[in-house]
């Protein structure tokens, strides 16, 4: 059977591991996530090693509004939520609501990022800028790297669905909205790792 076979109804329960070509896929993207995970290591260490030197700009119990960042961590980890049932949406094959929660999930990855880009604004206005100390620089570094990992997997996620939208749901696009859902899930476990070393522990010192 072809890839022009499974389409539609044709399609197994999995159909991003129909194929071979859909398994490799998967099998190196965890790889990248792999090298991602100790990117991303790297810069916790060096946050942690320099969240003290604060010089003469404000210390993070002064700046941080955990409610601003609460918010952002909720609507990131509702969007996992919703990227799941738009994965099991994908297992049932209903395009429909395929389109409902990864629509949900895009919104709601705005918003986070919509709440970041506040939030550091509010930062540089309150003397808190990239070169203002070893501690903001790390800072930046760390969360708005971050950030542009959630951006680019917004960009992606439009392109998907635009996709999707014109060659519908077969074994070519399956594996890529899995990978998608996965990515996904990466980005919300990093940004639970940034809420509670970088927010958390900077308010209780």
């Amino acid at each position: 059977m072809n890839h022009a076979d499974l389409t539609g109804n044709n399609l197994p329960a999995e159909p991003e591991k129909a194929t071979l070509e859909g398994r490799n896929k998967i099998l190196a993207f965890w790889l990248f996530l792999g090298g991602e995970t100790v990117l991303f290591g790297t810069l916790f260490a060096t946050f942690i090693g320099l969240r003290n030197q604060i010089g003469d700009g404000p210390a993070a119990d002064e700046l941080f509004k955990l409610g601003t960042v609460a918010l952002a961590t909720f609507l990131l980890l509702t969007s996992s939520l919703t990227s799941v049932l738009a994965i099991q949406a994908m297992h049932r094959k209903d395009l429909g609501k395929i389109y409902l929660w990864f629509i949900v999930t895009l919104i709601l990855g705005l918003g986070f990022l919509g709440l970041e880009i506040y939030e550091f604004v509010e930062y540089v206005h309150e003397g808190h800028t990239f070169t203002t100390s070893a501690f903001s620089s790390s800072f930046y570094t760390l969360v708005g790297f971050h950030g542009a990992h959630v951006a680019f997997g917004a960009l992606w996620l439009i392109v998907l669905l635009l996709q999707l939208t014109k060659k519908g749901l077969t074994v070519v696009t399956a594996p890529k909205l899995y990978l998608f859902g996965l990515y996904w899930h990466f980005v919300d476990v990093v940004w639970v790792f940034i809420f509670t070393v970088v927010y958390l522990m900077g308010k209780v010192g």
